[in-house]
């Protein structure tokens, strides 16, 4: 039985931002519905709708003279896209000191003991899903809402700055202050915690952005 027009738009959008993770879409990249419909092996209906719903998340952008590609962000806009991370996620730190349940700590704590050792990709992904166990803590719905639009803009900023050297490590000691303030219910340390650690991953974009090829 042929699968349905809607599933195969689903499994397209999936694919296309997991293809933004691994680094297989570029920023500015021009998109072809005819190559991505081949390139993921489907027909081009269901790839034309999920291009659509990736254009209203902002993922791909229609760009004068080039026609559909990959979104990509100037400078000032990822300085803006940082400001409003670092003030996100120090809130969600701090309201998960506040209702964080016992078992939500553990999960975070035995997440932070997975952390040591991990590198590449599956430190990238580890650190996402670090990342989605603390903004659940928090136990806001509407935080969450703009913290998962945060996480889909930051597909758009290439690859991961755990790459940098030192960064996996100085990641982790961040994480461990969050964690420890949150087991500890300080909600001002949690937030100051998690503040400091996105101004850290901010540092190191700027770093990455000025040693690439002009």
């Amino acid at each position: 039985m042929p699968e349905p027009a809607g599933s195969l738009a689903e499994r397209a959008y999936d694919l296309f931002r997991d293809g933004l993770r691994r680094g297989a879409f570029r920023p500015g990249q021009r998109l072809l519905e005819t190559d991505l419909a081949e390139q993921l092996g489907m027909s081009r209906t269901p790839v034309r709708e999920a291009i659509r719903r990736l254009q209203s998340e902002g993922l791909v952008a229609h760009l004068p003279a080039r026609g559909l590609c990959v979104a990509m962000y100037d400078a000032a806009e990822v300085d803006e896209l940082y400001v409003m991370r670092e003030a996100l996620e120090g809130t969600a730190a701090r309201l998960a000191a506040q209702h964080a349940g016992r078992a939500e700590i553990l999960l975070l704590q035995a997440m932070l003991d997975q952390e040591a050792g991990l590198t590449g990709e599956a430190a990238a992904e580890h650190n996402r899903r670090f990342h989605r166990a603390l903004h659940q803590a928090a136990h806001n719905r509407y935080l969450l809402r703009s913290l998962s639009a945060i996480s889909d803009a930051l597909l758009l900023l290439g690859p991961t700055t755990l790459q940098t050297p030192g960064r996996a490590v100085a990641a982790r000691e961040e994480h461990a202050r969050v964690v420890a303030a949150i087991a500890g219910r300080d909600s001002a340390a949690a937030e100051n915690a998690a503040r400091a650690h996105i101004a850290a991953a901010h540092a190191a974009r700027l770093a990455m952005a000025a040693a690439e090829p002009a």
